[in-house]
């Protein structure tokens, strides 16, 4: 590695790698997934397509594994450097090149932070749908990388919807550009639906351009508190039974409601067992009137409270603790698994019951809470007891299992939102039989023959014989 840190400091500049001797590198190895460190020896601070260009030749050359990174924000370990080796950064790529009323669009590059996008664009009345709970600090890169979703996505869908074209840099040393700008183009093969999602797997996105909307010019936010977590998914079945659709439909059971209280604060009201957030958007004229339509609903479907956002301020705090959940469970307890099961909409009540019947199965807590919408639930097994030891680390094991197999029974799948990088990987064949993880081998393969992009993610390894 001497030689290659020279080379990189020679051609992005020595500020702009990091090596063992920085502290600053140990951020690097680690990202929300509670797992690592993960040391790795370099890492290259890109700000340009042309320098992301350079460490993918230099890896390549050398034979050098090279992890891609945005804002480290995911949850499934998927940017970790686990063969050490370079990180490649795109955290400084954080210009939004263009937004274009006319045209609906905006021209960013992968380091722009989700949240200020939104901010630029609702200034000019536009509209970025795709909202992670990490949105203040996650970026448009990382959104790509793992498709990610959001509250809004049951109205609106996912990061995939809203990307219409890319810039790729890839470890052939050729830089890609495809998809479009139009709103409708069907030339060739979706190359855009192949790289989104792949975890940073096939190359490196120097430059999205993605679609916008005209801003939604009213919302109305109300919380619904409900006796039990399934009486909260049942009375949100039947709104959608009703004909409402609301822009975002959010659980949060007990646990993660009293976890958010004790570490942040919050104005969902003490005593709350199950609660739901609900939020509709359209005309101001007649919003108020659905509002009222879709709060009746919910009474005649057994919530015992229903609470409506007087404004904006009352607004923001109802979604900051939702917002919260997750990073007050890590702070409360020793260690947090974080899955996001996803299953159909009329299996939802369902999947809630088994997941609540693993607290009494296993010895640990569990905290659900999610989008019910589209049947995605983010399960967190609280563990305060050493992971590391034997015993711990085995029933973590099983009941991770164990929810994945209740998911599987219910025609669900691993992940709705998060993606699969490292914790879920070895759980793929689960869902996907070999003769399809073997495609998709293939298709790595393509895009990277030597294994060298981000390897270890995504697709279970395949055991080597004695001959290699």
């Amino acid at each position: 590695m001497p030689d290659i840190i020279e080379r990189l400091r020679q051609e992005l500049g020595s500020k702009s790698v990091l090596t063992r001797d920085d502290a600053a590198l140990e951020d690097y190895g680690v990202d929300e997934s509670g797992l690592g460190p993960y040391p790795a020896d370099c890492a290259a601070l890109c700000e340009t397509a042309e320098q992301v260009d350079i460490v993918l030749a230099l890896a390549n050359d050398t034979n050098t594994p090279v992890t891609p990174r945005g804002a480290g924000s995911g949850k499934v370990g998927g940017a970790l450097p686990i063969r050490g080796g370079i990180v490649l950064s795109t955290e400084r790529m954080q210009s939004i090149i263009e937004i274009n009323e006319d045209d609906l669009v905006a021209v960013v590059q992968p380091g722009v932070i989700t949240g200020d996008l939104q901010t630029a664009v609702e200034a000019q009345g536009l509209f970025y749908p795709p909202d992670p709970a990490s949105l203040e600090y996650c970026s448009i890169g990382g959104n790509a990388a793992a498709n990610a979703g959001g509250p809004r996505a049951f109205k609106y869908g996912v990061t995939r919807e809203y990307i219409l074209g890319m810039e790729v840099s890839l470890m052939s040393q050729e830089r890609l550009r495809f998809g479009r700008r139009t709103s409708k183009g069907v030339t060739g093969y979706d190359m855009v639906a192949g790289f989104v999602g792949s975890e940073g797997t096939f190359g490196v996105s120097t430059e999205l351009t993605l679609r916008l909307l005209p801003k939604p010019p009213a919302v109305q936010t109300l919380l619904a508190i409900f006796p039990t977590l399934a009486d909260a998914g049942t009375a949100i079945g039947s709104l959608l039974k009703d004909g409402f659709r609301p822009r975002t439909m959010e659980l949060m059971d007990k646990t993660a409601i009293d976890t958010v209280r004790e570490m942040n604060g919050s104005p969902i009201p003490p005593g709350t067992d199950a609660a739901a957030l609900i939020e509709i958007d359209g005309l101001e004229e007649g919003l108020d009137e659905a509002l009222m339509r879709m709060g009746m609903s919910i009474d005649e479907a057994g919530a015992t409270d229903v609470l409506v956002a007087q404004n904006d301020l009352e607004r923001r705090r109802l979604w900051q603790a939702r917002r919260l959940v997750s990073s007050s469970l890590t702070a409360a307890c020793r260690h947090k698994v974080s899955e996001d099961i996803c299953v159909p909409r009329g299996k939802m009540i369902e999947m809630i019951r088994r997941v609540e019947s693993l607290g009494d199965e296993f010895p640990f807590a569990v905290a659900c809470y999610g989008h019910a919408g589209d049947g995605n639930l983010h399960v967190n097994i609280l563990c305060d007891e050493d992971p590391t030891q034997p015993e711990v680390e085995r029933q973590l094991e099983a009941v991770t299992r164990k929810l994945f197999e209740h998911t599987m029974a219910l025609r669900g799948t691993l992940s709705g939102e998060h993606g699969i990088g490292l914790t879920k990987r070895d759980y793929m064949p689960m869902e996907q039989g070999p003769a399809l993880l073997a495609w998709q081998r293939k298709w790595k393969a393509m895009w990277d023959p030597k294994d060298l992009l981000n390897p270890g993610k995504v697709l279970p390894l395949v055991p080597r014989t004695c001959n290699e």
